[in-house]
């Protein structure tokens, strides 16, 4: 078993999958920015030489750690000089672009100075796998495992580092291929519940190389006392310390297709396929930090966590007496009171929302309102964006994000959901770079291909489950 000790300091990440906005680049930007991700990684690698020198010796986590650097530094260098060599090319042609650009006879104030911007100015390049082009991911993937193609292979390892990927940076054998943004970043518009709780959560990228990783806590603390008189002993109490471990999961999916589907399709079939399994895979990561067993290759959920403070809901009410309200101001409270720390969300299903906006009070104005409205007094505020996912408003002063993985069939008559108050950034998860695969083997006979999709991750919600509230009761099988 291999085992990664994370450093007390670890830094912010979003979530793997989140959506983003891609904006066009020039080779100048590109260039900037391998620049400064390759110096990260150097920086990276001077830890480990520092770590390794004072402890005289790099454990077998660290070499693989060290190793998977060093090839990403030496793709990040490949790619600048790729990159620069083209830059330095545009250069030497822009001065003829220019004069032979259509409109270069236009010259400003009869100087002479032509109007247009010079050619290395105006380029930037598309991606291998841009969605407006020729090539084809999945069908590279099946050439590559057919026939070994090595043009394919060249456009998917330039694809690798387009993505800001290099091979082998996390727990895997080698040889895997990361999909383009695009294809990654579309699944987010699918009809699939999101990972709206994975991405609220420290999401961190998963060390290469390790089954487990280890997490240090801090069990016991140090003291201090008033001194009795001058020059007699002070308080020294020692600080004990102990781990919490976060296995490596897998989660994984796979789809047999014709070859034909591959090769001859009008349609983008890269786009359908990953897609749909990129959406399941979000969901059931999602479902499973909710969820998880902890045992049969599942991590601990956060529903299934012991030691997180328990709130019990009985009322049929939002506000008043025996309220929603009421219990999520306990939750609150308890959180305070031995986090000794504010909680930053709260997540609930989307049915649990829509409930609450039903809610009157006795003159059938809803409890709920418009944040819009410039609402007095509210428990609640709707809004600014009616959402079924994700942020949606704010309640009891904390923003509130739905998520429809929250089981809707808990509780001893099965039909109850939960509400969920915590301190998101207490809770630790960890994830490598989604990739996928393609095999004709098992398939040649009847000209198929099976197409894979899978991930590693870890996640560990106990480094303080006090900064986690659940919320359940028989007050949570109300819907409206």
């Amino acid at each position: 078993m291999r085992i990664y000790t994370l450093p007390l300091a670890v830094s912010r990440r979003t979530g793997f999958l989140r959506e983003e906005k891609r904006p066009s680049m020039d080779r100048a930007t590109m260039i900037a920015q391998l620049k400064t991700r390759r110096s990260d990684k150097r920086d990276a690698l001077d830890t480990i030489l520092a770590d390794a020198k004072r402890s005289k010796g790099m454990t077998t986590g660290q070499r693989t750690m060290f190793d998977s650097l060093e090839a990403e530094v030496r793709a990040f260098s490949d790619r600048i000089s790729e990159l620069e060599e083209q830059q330095r090319m545009n250069d030497a042609a822009a001065p003829m672009a220019a004069r032979y650009a259509p409109g270069a006879a236009a010259r400003n104030n009869n100087t002479g100075v032509s109007n247009m911007p010079t050619a290395s100015a105006r380029v930037t390049e598309p991606t291998t796998y841009a969605r407006e082009g020729r090539n084809s991911y999945f069908l590279d993937m099946a050439r590559v495992a057919m026939t070994n193609d090595s043009e394919a292979r060249k456009r998917l390892e330039r694809n690798n580092v387009e993505q800001r990927v290099a091979p082998n940076t996390s727990a895997g054998t080698g040889g895997e291929f990361v999909p383009p943004a695009w294809l990654v970043d579309q699944y987010v518009r699918y009809a699939r519940p999101h990972r709206v709780f994975a991405d609220l959560i420290e999401t961190q990228p998963l060390p290469a190389g390790t089954d487990v990783i280890s997490i240090p806590k801090v069990s016991g603390g140090t003291a201090t006392a008033a001194q009795a008189t001058q020059n007699t002993q002070i308080q020294v109490t020692d600080m004990t310390t102990t781990s919490i471990s976060a296995p490596v999961f897998t989660v994984a999916g796979g789809q047999i297709a014709s070859l034909q589907l591959i090769e001859q399709s009008p349609i983008r079939t890269d786009e359908v396929i990953l897609k749909d399994l990129a959406a399941a895979y979000a969901q059931n990561l999602d479902s499973l930090y909710l969820t998880g067993s902890g045992s049969a290759g599942q991590p601990t959920g956060i529903l299934t966590l012991a030691g997180t403070n328990s709130v019990t809901f009985s009322g049929t009410a939002l506000t008043g007496a025996s309220s929603l309200y009421t219990a999520v101001a306990s939750a609150i409270s308890k959180i305070w009171s031995t986090r000794f720390a504010a909680p930053t969300a709260i997540v609930m299903h989307p049915r649990r929302w829509a409930w609450a906006l039903a809610q009157v009070d006795s003159s059938n104005r809803p409890v709920i309102v418009p944040a819009q409205g410039g609402a007095f007094n509210a428990p609640g505020l709707l809004g600014p964006d009616l959402n079924a996912e994700g942020p949606v408003g704010t309640f009891a002063g904390l923003p509130v994000y739905l998520d429809p993985n929250i089981p809707v069939n808990l509780g001893g008559t099965t039909d109850q959901d939960r509400v969920i108050v915590l301190k998101a950034d207490d809770v630790f998860a960890w994830e490598g770079n989604i990739r996928a695969e393609a095999f004709p083997q098992t398939y040649a006979n009847q000209l198929s291909l099976f197409l894979r999709v899978y991930n590693y991750a870890a996640f560990q919600a106990a480094r303080y489950p006090s900064s986690i509230s659940v919320i359940s009761g028989t007050g949570l099988n109300l819907t409206v």
